[in-house]
């Protein structure tokens, strides 16, 4: 058995020597933070290369979550997902949210639509919804449910950089979209994250809430907090900005490679590309049929630790699990069937640019072994 490690991702790193060009030149500036050039570039890229109209970098991809919500000044109840990052909730839990939990679809792991008008209240005002694994929620069921009860959509898309509908950024549904650029993520700024939104008015309240509430150098128009991104990841992102693409249609050909391996392999689901989408191919989950596979989910996880191979049970347990959530009515496991079986049944494996071909068959001969 080979020693090398094979980790679930790993970095889109920027040429070491370009960046050290931009580090030379933010040195000589002497300006690292407060909306400085590098950031007024990045945005300005982002907007383009994103097909959005508007956004605001953040030092992390948690706190356009949290901006977002005062903004749009949500209060009360919020439909939202129990199969994500905690962050998702996390973020409605510090506004004094109440998250109301609906179950997903089967399919893609998104926010179910056919379940999402029952579980609206007197007290509902949004829907956060996520586009779990960067595939696309169906935004304009959505949407036309937002209209009828007059509530907004805030999409949590961490996992959504660059993704396309039929030509269109995913990014301008609903009233907001929120990105992470961690490390893990398809295009990174070591930490970071932005909101997306639609007018230039909204942009002015973001970037205020972000630096404090700060207008001017006296005036504070709202109780903001400390969001910016600094020009040292600014500078960093801009140099990944150039080779995300190049990232992307490396993890489609490992996400080739995968589906090919795995195809006759019974008791094991992979998801399809969807048709009129461009993917990111940020995860590659797999789901596993214990009595078709003969092997529970758990029992192939720790196998292939075995073998040096680190999968993630992504995303497992489910939110409604943790202590802060559980008490919830509407966490109860009996009305989320379909979150939990596939939280008791996913592994993301490896997916990142740059996984060699011996990588791919390693992880493919663990996993047909284990029949």
């Amino acid at each position: 058995m080979e020693d090398k490690q094979i980790t679930v991702t790993s970095p889109l790193l920027p040429d070491l020597d370009e960046f050290n060009d931009l580090l030379k030149r933010i040195w000589d500036k002497k300006w690292i933070t407060n909306n400085g050039s590098f950031h007024k570039e990045l945005e300005a890229a982002l907007c383009e290369y994103l097909k959005v109209p508007y956004i605001s970098l953040f030092t992390n991809g948690t706190l356009p979550l949290m901006c977002a919500l005062q903004a749009l000044r949500i209060t009360g109840e919020v439909i939202t997902t129990p199969y994500s990052f905690v962050a998702t909730t996390h973020s409605l839990w510090w506004n004094g949210i109440k998250p109301v939990f609906v179950d997903i679809d089967p399919e893609t792991c998104n926010l179910d639509p056919d379940k999402i008008e029952a579980a609206i209240t007197p007290k509902t005002t949004a829907i956060m919804p996520v586009h779990v694994y960067g595939k696309p929620c169906d935004t304009g069921r959505i949407q036309a449910i937002a209209d009828t009860y007059g509530l907004k959509v805030i999409y949590d898309a961490a996992h959504a950089f660059g993704v396309e509908v039929n030509g269109k950024s995913i990014l301008n549904a609903g009233d907001m979209s929120t990105l992470s650029f961690h490390a893990t993520k398809v295009y990174n700024t070591i930490e970071g994250g932005a909101l997306v939104y639609h007018d230039e008015k909204t942009k002015k309240r973001i970037d205020y809430l972000k630096n404090f509430g700060f207008a001017d150098e006296v005036t504070i128009v709202a109780p903001g907090i400390n969001g910016k991104m600094d020009e040292v990841r600014s500078a960093y992102g801009l140099l990944n900005l150039k080779q995300v693409d190049a990232a992307i249609e490396g993890r489609k050909q490992v996400a080739v490679k995968y589906r090919e391996g795995l195809r006759n392999i019974k008791g094991i689901r992979v998801m399809e590309d969807m048709l009129g989408i461009r993917h990111n191919y940020s995860y590659f989950p797999i789901f596993i049929d214990t009595e078709e596979y003969g092997m529970t989910r758990d029992e192939l996880y720790f196998r292939m630790k075995e073998w040096n191979i680190l999968g993630r049970r992504y995303f497992y347990p489910l939110i409604t699990e943790f202590s802060t959530y559980r008490g919830l009515e509407s966490a109860n496991p009996v009305h989320l069937p379909v979150a939990v079986k596939m939280a008791d049944s996913v592994i993301c494996l490896p997916m990142y640019y740059g996984l060699t071909e011996n990588d791919i068959d390693k992880i493919l001969n663990c996993i047909q072994s284990g029949q």
